[in-house]
């Protein structure tokens, strides 16, 4: 059972939160702002507060996006208390059909990219298509008409490749590629093999990989997550014994397996130690190459050219795993990089709930974030995330803006021609 007193009782009611919170810089009311979520949760646990569809709509007005732990003096885990209250939102007035649809896919593979060819086959029916995006012909239960979304590829990344890719290196590396990127955005799995080739490393894509869960952790669906995670940390071990590691291009990925997961498993001992022993070998992408590889070496002789690019820091790269600065010393090699206002600022994606119920916050998050990227001048803006690319394409789309998003994997292999 979880204890959110825990974490509320500890909040000295200092504010610090407030200042960084998304939600709060768009709906400036102390209830949804962290120190508001908090009380609510203790007040919830002492049973002074019911979960009606008041209490249900705050708690799902939160992005998750962890800016309150990060400047938190007790570095308290909010996010993980909203998380617990909404496993019992979701107890108590069920799961939308749509997303238990989606989770259910996620859960079975095989499924999954059977749906993926249909998609790629008949998204023409259904979203208008222009240059690798489409947007929806009329508004559907989990995607507004007027939305920019990737379109569905005609393979995905995994199968279009042998599980095991041999370049003649000593060391093999394990590709977890994500869901987005094995459907949608394959051109980041295709930058991986590229870079790997460059670098000598042999790569074992996996194919027994299971979604990480963080949709369904999100939203309150533990049962899909135990499922995945466990799942996850059994093919992991195995496979562990020879690789030297796993890397992850998808920052919500990578934080879901290597941090959440030990904190899904609080009350469970024995999974909470297997997940925090293969959180050791989990890598994002950019981390690895820059900390264990040459890769910044091999691009700075390949020159410089001219296009400038601004880096958005995804919000599960940079406040929860601490990289910022690998990605950004990587891309200085080829590339004029320069800082927008706030790189650090939630996105605003959010979530499923958020993408779908709640998509006017997530709009309004992600106008904040086009702007500041506008405003930096740069021709492209990176980060190491498929839902932070979906999004912010989106919002710069909305904009007007011709500024493209790229994971900085595909921009590292751009550069290696």
């Amino acid at each position: 059972m979880f204890k959110f007193s825990e974490i509320s009782d500890k909040c000295v009611k200092c504010g610090k939160c407030i200042q960084v919170c998304t939600i709060h810089k768009i709906n400036s009311d102390e209830t949804t702002s962290p120190r508001g979520f908090l009380d609510l949760v203790g007040a919830y646990e002492r049973g002074e507060l019911k979960l009606d569809k008041s209490a249900k709509n705050i708690f799902e007005s939160c992005f998750l996006c962890t800016s309150c732990v990060e400047v938190c003096p007790n570095s308290l885990r909010v996010d993980t208390a909203i998380e617990n209250v909404r496993r019992d939102i979701a107890d108590k007035f069920g799961i939308a059909w749509y997303k238990k649809a989606f989770f259910w896919l996620l859960r079975h593979r095989a499924v999954m990219d059977l749906a993926a060819k249909l998609g790629y086959v008949f998204q023409s029916c259904a979203f208008k298509i222009r240059e690798g995006a489409m947007s929806p012909r009329f508004s559907l239960p989990m995607v507004k008409k007027e939305r920019l979304l990737p379109t569905a590829s005609k393979k995905s990344f995994l199968n279009s490749h042998a599980e095991f890719i041999d370049n003649g290196g000593d060391k093999t590396i394990g590709v977890f590629i994500g869901c987005m990127g094995n459907y949608a955005y394959t051109g980041i799995g295709e930058a991986l093999v590229k870079i790997a080739r460059e670098l000598g490393l042999n790569l074992n894509l996996m194919k027994k990989q299971a979604c990480c869960g963080a949709p369904a952790y999100f939203t309150g669906d533990f049962a899909t997550v135990e499922v995945l995670a466990k799942r996850n940390i059994e093919y992991f071990e195995k496979m562990l014994g020879e690789l030297d590691a796993i890397i992850v291009p998808e920052a919500t990925c990578s934080a879901m397996i290597k941090i959440d997961y030990e904190h899904f498993f609080h009350d469970d001992e024995q999974w909470r130690e297997r997940a925090k022993a293969v959180s050791k070998k989990i890598f994002l992408a950019t981390e690895y190459f820059e900390k264990f590889t040459n890769l910044a070496e091999i691009l700075a002789k390949k020159g410089k050219n001219l296009t400038s690019v601004t880096y958005h820091d995804p919000c599960h790269a940079r406040k929860m795993q601490g990289v910022f600065k690998e990605p950004r010393k990587l891309l200085a090699q080829n590339y004029e990089m320069t800082e927008m206002e706030d790189p650090n600022e939630c996105c605003g994606f959010g979530g499923v709930t958020m993408q779908s119920e709640k998509y006017h916050l997530s709009r309004a998050a992600g106008q904040r974030k086009s702007e500041m990227i506008k405003n930096s001048g740069a021709k492209i803006v990176s980060a190491e995330c498929s839902a932070c690319k979906m999004q912010i394409s989106n919002a710069l789309h909305i904009g007007g803006s011709d500024v493209k998003c790229e994971n900085p994997i595909e921009l590292i292999a751009k550069a290696l021609g």
